[in-house]
């Protein structure tokens, strides 16, 4: 499996150092581990990674600077994903990070996170141009008003939304509805229609209805 170069930003030392051992044994590399927002754009701009593991609240306030970070990083290179990866969900700029840019967001939440098998397939799907959102940051997104504008959708058809949202594939989603894989397909497609997105290539279509979904788009 190719490996990603990877830049991790995250002021707690034992947890950044962990991580950075933790993706070399996986075969990844960390082309930086830093520990505030400036190191890390300072980073990105140098390593040019695949993903960035972004923690929300560094220093010097440990209140937003990773995610105005994160922000100031889908701008000024688009190419990078990012992954937050915290055990805070700030609503305000984790939304107006997904609005920015369609593809390549994941946040997830530190004490939810139970294995590295799972941590690595999340930030491949990132730096793939995927989502990986924590069911909790969704349920967080919605509690803002996400969804309200998409009222031609069923509850069902909500549901499995989503569990797009969490970045689930058509298999998962069937097992966690204990449907069939057709039946989360049929549901897809009608989603699709609903939504007025047309056909496009790999799963963007997919993100953008996730987006729309959480009220981003």
């Amino acid at each position: 499996m190719t490996s990603l170069r990877v830049v991790i930003a995250e002021d707690a030392v034992i947890l950044r150092d962990g991580l950075v051992q933790l993706l070399r044994l996986r075969g990844h590399e960390v082309a930086a581990a830093v520990g505030d927002a400036d190191a890390l754009v300072a980073a990105v701009a140098e390593h040019e990674p695949d993903v960035a593991v972004v923690d929300v609240r560094m220093p010097p306030t440990h209140t937003d600077e990773g995610l105005r970070a994160a922000l100031a990083l889908r701008r000024d290179h688009p190419s990078v994903g990012i992954l937050l990866f915290s055990q805070y969900i700030e609503t305000r700029y984790a939304a107006e990070l997904l609005a920015g840019s369609p593809a390549g967001v994941g946040y997830l939440l530190k004490e939810r996170v139970s294995d590295l098998a799972e941590f690595e397939t999340a930030l491949r799907r990132v730096a793939s141009g995927g989502t990986a959102l924590d069911p909790e940051v969704v349920a967080q997104l919605l509690g803002g008003g996400g969804g309200a504008r998409l009222p031609s959708l069923t509850p069902r058809e909500r549901e499995v939304l989503g569990l797009m949202a969490e970045g689930r594939s058509n298999a998962a989603i069937a097992g966690a509805l204990v449907v069939s894989e057709r039946a989360v397909e049929k549901h897809v497609a009608n989603i699709f229609a609903k939504l007025g997105l047309p056909p496009a290539p790999g799963d963007h279509r997919r993100v953008l209805a996730v987006l729309r979904y959480l009220n981003a788009a």
